[in-house]
C-alpha cells in the first residue's frame, strides 16, 4: 500500500473555461433559488 500512494503523479491537468463559460455559470447561479417548504425543496430559476 505504500508504493501505491507514495508515488507522486501529476495527472492532474487544470482546466481552463472561457470567460463567457464563467459569466454563465455565475449568472445562473445567482438566479438560481431554492425553498425549502414542508421536507420539500423547490428550484427556482428567476430570470
Amino acid at each position: 500500500m505504500e508504493k501505491i500512494y507514495s508515488e507522486e503523479k501529476n495527472l492532474c491537468r487544470l482546466a481552463k473555461a472561457r470567460p463567457e463559460t464563467i459569466r454563465f455559470l455565475l449568472d445562473y447561479s445567482r438566479s438560481l433559488k431554492i425553498l425549502a417548504y414542508q421536507g420539500f425543496k423547490f428550484e427556482a430559476n428567476i430570470n
